[in-house]
């Protein structure tokens, strides 16, 4: 009976040893959601990082789950939550587990949005002209903090619309044949965002302040900042205004590897970026 019992012990002691001696894969993980800032500014990233030496894992997944996984500790960052107000659901669920590292742009603004040629300049005048928009809001995921607050307006403005879920890809493709065409078209839109540069448009003034402006912000996992201090650092010094944006965004948006055009854009850059992050030291 012993005998079996120090087999077992021998045993259970070996897979903790292997357990500790498992070498981790990569130095942080960055997870992103499916739209475009959040995009190209994760790739833009990971392109620093691994330049400097570090070893990098990207997963793309919903708002509410990335906040989930950060939470439990599973993930390392999340670089596009948008708070205090568009993310504030998630962050008053998991707020207290995360922590906030910084911004990459203050001036984050969400809205409706039409082409320039549309005469209306306010959202209490989108029931007058209901027919002509067709009775439709384009939007994207409803995960999105966007498409709730687009709903709170369809409600607190009493429009006589629908909101349409889509991916933001979708939406897009509708306002360029919709401007194509000079049609009437109204999507839940944001700055930054390439669109920004592409079209003509302009965000309709938002008299109740449903949609108000927010920081594009970084958390962490709680105790990244004791296990990775150098790129503690670097996610606190990463910061780009609304020009570098929307240029980062336009060239990831020309290619369809979204890697290929953040590279671009950090070789462009390199010389007053790459200082953010100090070269890994190779054990």
């Amino acid at each position: 009976m012993f005998k079996y019992k120090y087999i077992l012990l021998t045993i259970v002691l070996a897979l903790g040893f292997t357990s500790c001696k498992r070498v981790k894969k990569y130095d942080v993980s960055l997870l992103y959601p499916n739209w475009a800032d959040g995009i190209a500014i994760t790739y833009l990233a990971k392109n620093i990082i691994e330049d400097k030496g570090y070893k990098v894992s990207m997963k793309r997944l919903e708002p509410g789950p990335i906040f989930a996984s950060i939470a439990r500790g599973d993930e390392d960052i999340y670089m596009d939550a948008w708070l205090p107000y568009t993310h504030k659901n998630y962050w008053d669920r998991f707020g207290d587990r995360v922590d906030l590292l910084g911004s990459v742009f203050d001036d984050g603004s969400t809205g409706l949005v039409v082409p320039e040629y549309v005469t209306i300049q306010n959202i209490e005048e989108l029931n007058k002209y209901k027919d002509k928009f067709n009775g439709k809001i384009y939007g994207i995921s409803s995960g999105a903090g966007i498409f709730a607050n687009t709903n709170k307006a369809i409600k607190e403005y009493r429009l006589e619309y629908s909101q349409l879920p889509s991916s933001e890809t979708s939406m897009v493709a509708a306002l360029k044949k919709a401007i194509n065409e000079k049609e009437w078209i109204v999507i839940t839109g944001w700055k930054p965002h390439f669109m920004w540069s592409q079209f003509h448009l302009k965000l309709l003034k938002d008299s109740k302040n449903i949609f108000p402006t927010d920081k594009i912000s970084i958390i962490s996992r709680k105790e990244f900042d004791k296990d990775e201090p150098e790129l503690t650092e670097f996610f606190k010094n990463f910061k780009l205004n609304e020009d570098m944006l929307n240029e980062l965004m336009s060239t990831v948006s020309e290619n369809n590897d979204p890697n290929i055009g953040a590279k671009k854009f950090y070789q462009k850059y390199k010389s007053s970026l790459s200082h953010w992050l100090k070269p890994k030291i190779q054990n």
